[in-house]
Order: structure tokens, then sequence, then C-alpha cells
């Protein structure tokens, strides 16, 4: 059986005569051919996220200096940073303004962690990062990424433990024009969520992605590194991580022991 789980953010690309003029004193209506003008809006400010003008952490201008910047309403602006807060990639926080929102986060960290002990008792994970290496890109791997040319990837493994226990084993695969400068060493001295390092050292935000669940056996060599028996059900989970622009940068394959943990998703 396989589930799969989509949270799509979709950009648009505005011709010339359609984006807001920074005189302008009205706001005409929507024709079917053109984007809603508060989307419009959104697809400048993540124009601008993503060219880091607003760095991850920090405040952005407020509702009243973006309404003057893009010539619309302060309400046009609020609908459109509504949509981008609950899209995860602004943070409102009260008193202090609107934020890009950072992995270095906790609610955004748990966007990405779904895995759950059954008796509730949450707990940190311990790292074993077992290699990272460069590698040119096996076949699946190319597609996904969308990688032309240079087929160079950076494969990391890693066990996540709980107790000592091995619970989790990830095989992730990234862009090495990307990363090229990141090794297990920094990886294993980094103590925040490895999305969080590749945001701040690497510029490279995951701001959505889809997966496919499905059941497998383990495999010998699964099965050694995740310390159980040959055969074992596993939940298998592939990921497809995007940046800015929809850009894929990474793909990742976990495979999850069941016994004592659940996978959970919330649907929005």
């Amino acid at each position: 059986m396989i589930a799969r789980t989509y949270v799509c953010i979709t950009t648009m690309t505005m011709p010339e005569n359609t984006k807001p003029s920074a005189t302008a004193k009205t706001e005409e209506a929507a024709t079917p051919s053109y984007s809603p003008l508060y989307r419009q809006i959104k697809n400048l400010i993540i124009a601008s996220l993503r060219s880091a003008e607003w760095k991850p952490g920090e405040v952005i201008p407020s509702e009243i200096e973006l309404a003057a910047r893009f010539g619309v309403s302060q309400g046009t602006v609020r609908k459109a940073i509504d949509e981008l807060s609950a899209e995860n990639l602004l943070v409102r926080k009260q008193g202090k303004g609107t934020f890009v929102a950072t992995h270095h986060e906790e609610k955004i960290q748990y966007r990405f962690l779904r895995l759950q002990p059954n008796n509730g008792e949450v707990r940190p994970l311990h790292r074993r990062f077992i290699d990272c290496q460069s590698l040119k890109a096996p076949a699946n791997v190319a597609s996904v990424l969308q990688l032309k040319g240079d087929k160079q990837v950076l494969e990391i493994r890693r066990v996540l433990s709980s107790d000592q226990a091995p619970v989790v084993l990830d095989e992730i695969w990234l862009p090495y024009k990307l990363f090229e400068t990141l090794t297990a060493q920094r990886l294993s001295k980094y103590r925040g969520p490895m999305y969080a390092l590749f945001e701040s050292e690497y510029g490279v935000r995951m701001i959505r992605a889809t997966e496919q669940i499905s059941a497998i056996a383990a495999t010998k060599d699964v099965a050694a590194l995740l310390q159980v028996d040959e055969g074992l059900p596993l939940l298998q989970v592939l990921r497809t991580s995007y940046t800015y622009g929809d850009v894929p940068v990474e793909y990742r394959r976990g495979f999850y022991r069941t016994e004592d943990y659940y996978y959970r998703n919330e649907l929005n």
C-alpha cells in the first residue's frame, strides 16, 4: 500500500503589464486571464525571499511599507502575507512583526519530522552519520533532482537512534554543486536540525516536500544498520524536498522501524 502526501506551493509568472505599479492608486478586479492581485503581491514577496533580500529569521517590512512599495492597499498585502504564513514561509509574531520562517524554529522543524513514539514520550533522536561522499547520481536520483550535465551528488547516510536503539536509516542525495563543502564531520558537529544547517550555511531553504510511503521488508544491509532481523517489515518513505521556484534540492529514502513508533502526518 502506497500513500502519497502532497503539500504544494504554486508560483506564477506575471506579464509585465499585470505587475502592480508603484504609482497605482486603484486596484482593478482580476480578469480570468490574470492571477488575483494579492497573488501577484505574494509572488513578488516570494521573489524577495528567493533572492535573499530578507533572510531566514529576519523581519520583513510592515504591511504599510509593502503596500507603499507595491502601490496596493494594505488589505491586499495582508491577504498575501496570510497565505505565506499558512504555507510556513512567513511567521507572524504578536507585537514584533512578520518574520521569514527558519528551520531553527521548533514549529518549522517538526513540519519535516513525522516519527512519533507510541507511548507519547517524545525524546531527542541521536544522529550518527555513516558517510558523506560525492558520487555520480544513480539514474533515478538524477531524474528526481532534475540534474543536467554535471550529475554529481552528495550522498549522506545516517542512523537516528533513541535510547541507543536504531530507529531510522536515512539515505540522502543532494546536488553536489550546492553542497560541495559539506562533510560528515560538519554534519556531526552541527547541533541543530540538518535543514537549518542547509539554510544558514548554504543558503538553501526547504519550503515544501512530497512523500511516497510504502511497506517493505528489510534487506540484509538495512537490517544490519537498524539492528533488526532481515525481512522485518519496515516503513519506507521517499521524500523530495524543494526550494523556491519549485526546484528539487533533496531526495531522501528513509527506512523506519515501527515496533514502538508511528509515522504521523497532519493535513491542512
